[in-house]
């Protein structure tokens, strides 16, 4: 039963990353050179992923503890997010383009922390070890993305609108799918006289009352500015190489190792959380992100490949150790009522507040500190301020944070 149960859990993570990466990486050469729009065009496309997580996750977290059996809802969701998707390449307008991207991140953006909340519940319910079994179910999530980057670029998806229809068809298959998991009903509540706040399912903001939860959602936001930084500017920086160039021709597959790099450092969370406990292994992620944008940096000098394969590399520990060690957070210390709501704020914190802001202010410090005057991009200079920025988080998290480590509070995750 419990191979049984993890199997199926795995087929859920690989399918739902598989529906993401199958266009993320290659919607901006879609928009610039399938469609032949501008980078700042494509920019405002790829805020729709922040302007999403601002309300969605934390919306439906409170939907799935209060009315509707998670895994149901999952599975709608994702129905909706393929039919979506399959109607984008119809669409031959970037202004028009964005309301159907920001329809199918409406759609898809909630499922990733949802995703989250039904493993965790599933794997309780059936008696596993969550702290073992959950970080290689998560790695096949990786690796349906990069499986997904595979497909798109060896059918010459990338720079057609076919990317999306793999994308869609993938997303209908894993919410029809999502309805044959075990059920992950709503917390059954006394029936006894309930708040306001109780009856609409906001509990879990409650938790920005507590100093150690308010922080910890304060630096998931700060944290997601970072992350919204290697996802908008990676690519374009690759393709600014010497046109023929080794990096600017094989830029995806250069990408691609930073998706490989995650699958081996998600193994090794249970090795780390338990040797180092969680504060330390969100801060190892912190540092990460400082050396993955200082490695960038140096990408123009004499040993400039290797410093952007040590980038990509690093990319696993910096992604990783926050997002996935993050959930677990969440999951130990919230009520089981509001996790998934909870789950829902982190994925609003990260992705939402974080990604957007981090959207505006880097636009705003390249377009006005490293725009050079024949119109190129300094890119060194940018992504040193960038390296200085996770480090000053990374600095204020270490002092800020306190959370003693007890390794006797991990196996309470798996319970």
């Amino acid at each position: 039963m419990g191979k049984s149960i993890k199997f199926r859990l795995t087929v859920m993570s690989f399918l739902q990353f598989f529906v993401w990466g199958a266009w993320l990486t290659t919607i901006g050469t879609y928009c610039t050179s399938g469609k032949g729009w501008t980078f700042s065009q494509f920019g405002g496309i790829f805020s729709t992923l922040a302007l999403a997580s601002l309300f969605m996750p934390s919306l439906i977290g409170i939907i799935a503890d209060k009315w509707i059996r998670a895994e149901r809802l999952y599975g709608i969701l994702h129905i909706l997010y393929g039919v979506v998707l399959f109607f984008v390449p119809q669409v031959n307008d970037p202004d028009i383009l964005f309301y159907y991207i920001f329809g199918a991140m409406i759609c898809y953006m909630p499922t990733i922390s949802l995703s989250n909340s039904i493993a965790y519940r599933i794997l309780t319910g059936s008696g596993a070890d969550i702290l073992k079994s959950f970080p290689p179910i998560r790695v096949f999530g990786t690796v349906g993305f990069i499986a997904a980057m595979l497909v798109t670029n060896q059918t010459n998806s990338n720079v057609n609108a076919n990317q999306f229809i793999i994308g869609g068809i993938g997303a209908i298959l894993l919410g029809i799918y999502s309805f044959t998991l075990p059920a992950c009903p709503p917390e059954k509540v006394k029936c006894e006289k309930q708040s306001i706040v109780n009856q609409l399912g906001l509990n879990a903001f409650k938790l920005f009352g507590n100093y150690k939860m308010a922080l910890f959602f304060l630096f998931s936001m700060l944290l997601g500015a970072a992350l919204q930084l290697s996802n908008m500017y990676g690519d374009a920086y690759l393709h600014s190489f010497p046109t023929g160039s080794l990096i600017q021709e094989n830029s995806t597959t250069i990408l691609s190792i930073s998706q490989l790099s995650e699958t081996l450092f998600i193994l090794t969370i249970p090795f780390f959380l338990k040797r180092f406990g969680i504060k330390n292994v969100m801060l190892f992620a912190m540092l990460a992100w400082v050396l993955r944008y200082a490695f960038f940096a140096l990408g123009g000098s004499e040993i400039g490949f290797g410093m952007i394969i040590l980038s990509c590399i690093i990319y696993g520990m910096a992604f990783d150790f926050f997002n996935i060690s993050g959930s677990m957070f969440i999951e130990k210390n919230t009520d089981s009522k509001i996790r998934s709501s909870a789950q829902g704020l982190f994925m609003m914190m990260t992705n939402g507040f974080g990604a957007y802001f981090g959207t505006i202010a880097s636009s705003w410090v390249i377009d006005t500190y490293f725009i050079l005057p024949d119109g190129q991009t300094d890119w060194s200079g940018a992504w040193n301020v960038f390296a200085v920025y996770s480090l000053v988080v990374a600095v204020l998290f270490a002092i800020l944070f306190r959370h003693k480590h007890n390794p006797a509070e991990l196996s309470e995750i798996s319970h």
